[in-house]
């Protein structure tokens, strides 16, 4: 097997894959600059240009619009890639063709497609390319060689900068903006929105969710900029009307050009609701303003998932995930819980970041927690489980509060309270469990609990 430029091999394995992508700058780290990215997608033939994009951007809801937006466009018919991150369980969830992840020697050959030209771009730049740019650049190359009929792309991080804003969106979807990733993209939803909107290009289809009244002056205004086509949630189409069901949901969604009655989505929650209507408007917009047919809406929504995300994993007692990580995501959460659920106790298994609001995160949670177990992922970023708890005693009061570093001890006193009826026994044999406050948390605790593929 032939050598790389600079006497480094092509992988052969999977775990060499990743671990070569790992040992580049963590994608947590965002750099303000395009430059690699662009020299590095040059050197791979601009593989991006070869097939339309619907690109995505917002605070929450991205990965799930994304998702749904993709099972429309199947069943329209379209052969369909998909990016999104971070992944739950496997570095290969990020890139999905077809609606499957491509497997791990497809991931393999995806990466050895790209790797030679990863170190010339090194050393032309004062810093290398990151774990991000060089997994953008992957998925990329690989839906130009499926080759794909359309791709649907998560931003990792805001939008001007971020790595996957190389492509030009013909369909921009901003989900709702709220504050996260401070540090990085700024401490209100003003500035983080005109991070944002740089996804926004000319002449785009803009599909957004209803917005603080001031963020939708910073679309609007780029959207006039670049003579961008904007359509907002609550004006040019909404969520009619939704009736909690077994498994999930009834909907009546009313389109920019079609109405959409008698929808069974197998989700919970209105913020679900609310990304179908993003989802449904995109890809009406992508087809060139049309309805769908029932059929079409119907087959795509039917089989949906979204792992992760308010995921019943076991049963008995009822184990829940969310990837919820801020307070915007968890209030959703809250909300959702209180409308198809039903579970008395409620205890918490909580794992947070350490650069993330977490008294924001506990306090949303605080109403529907009679008993939080709080502890931490595998990640060096992660708050440390009795830093966390010592916020979360400020919040939940000393006697609602347990510690356990390792998560799977977590799982098992979350779930052993739950059995209980709670610590001081009330709703005996009803209670539940929600793992929640990290996208690594949740895929964690999901390997452990029921591993399946995702």
């Amino acid at each position: 097997m032939s050598e790389y430029p600079d006497g480094a091999r092509p992988a052969v394995t999977f775990a060499e894959a990743e671990d070569a992508l790992l040992s580049r700058w963590p994608e947590h780290r965002l750099d303000p600059t395009l430059d690699r990215i662009v020299e590095f997608v040059q050197l791979l033939g601009e593989p991006q240009r070869n097939y339309p994009v619907i690109h995505l951007t917002g605070t929450n809801g991205k990965t799930s619009t994304a998702r749904m937006i993709e099972s429309l466009l199947i069943s329209v018919g379209l052969r369909t890639g998909r990016f999104t991150s971070p992944h739950l369980q496997s570095m290969n969830e990020r890139i999905v063709i077809d609606g499957q992840p491509i497997d791990e020697q497809a991931f393999v050959d995806a990466f050895n497609d790209i790797a030679p030209f990863t170190h010339m771009v090194d050393a032309s730049n004062a810093h290398p390319l990151s774990f991000f740019e060089t997994i953008v650049a992957m998925a990329y190359a690989a839906f130009s060689d499926a080759p794909v009929d359309v791709a649907v792309v998560e931003v990792g991080m805001g939008g001007a900068w971020d790595a996957t804003n190389i492509a030009d969106g013909q369909v921009a979807v901003l989900t709702p903006i709220a504050v996260d990733h401070a540090a990085y993209l700024g401490s209100d939803p003003v500035t983080i929105a005109r991070e944002k909107v740089g996804i926004i290009k000319p002449g785009a289809e803009v599909i957004s969710a209803a917005q603080l009244p001031e963020v939708l002056d910073v679309i609007a205004e780029r959207c006039t900029e670049v003579g961008a086509t904007l359509r907002v949630e609550g004006i040019d189409f909404r969520v009619e009307s939704r009736v909690a069901a077994v498994g999930g949901q009834v909907l009546e969604i009313a389109g920019p050009w079609g109405h959409y009655s008698d929808l069974f989505l197998p989700l919970y929650g209105a913020h679900q609701a609310q990304n179908v209507s993003l989802a449904l408007a995109a890809v009406e917009a992508f087809l060139g303003g049309q309805a769908l047919g029932e059929q079409v809406v119907s087959e795509g929504f039917a089989e949906m998932t979204s792992p992760g995300r308010l995921e019943i994993v076991r049963r008995s007692p009822t184990i829940v995930l969310d990837a919820a990580h801020n307070p915007h995501g968890a209030t959703a959460v809250v909300d959702a819980l209180s409308d198809s659920f039903s579970f008395s106790p409620l205890i918490g298994v909580i794992g947070v970041m350490g650069d993330k609001d977490v008294e924001g995160l506990l306090a949303a949670f605080e109403p529907v927690f009679a008993h939080v177990v709080c502890t931490q992922n595998s990640t060096a970023r992660a708050l440390p489980a009795t830093e966390l708890a010592e916020i979360a005693r400020g919040i939940f009061g000393g006697d609602r509060v347990a510690v356990a570093t390792n998560l799977v001890d977590a799982i098992d006193q979350a779930t052993t309270l739950a059995e209980a009826g709670g610590v001081f026994g009330e709703g005996l044999g009803s209670g539940g469990v929600l793992v929640t406050g990290s996208v690594i948390t949740v895929g964690e605790a999901r390997a452990l609990i029921n591993p399946k593929e995702l």
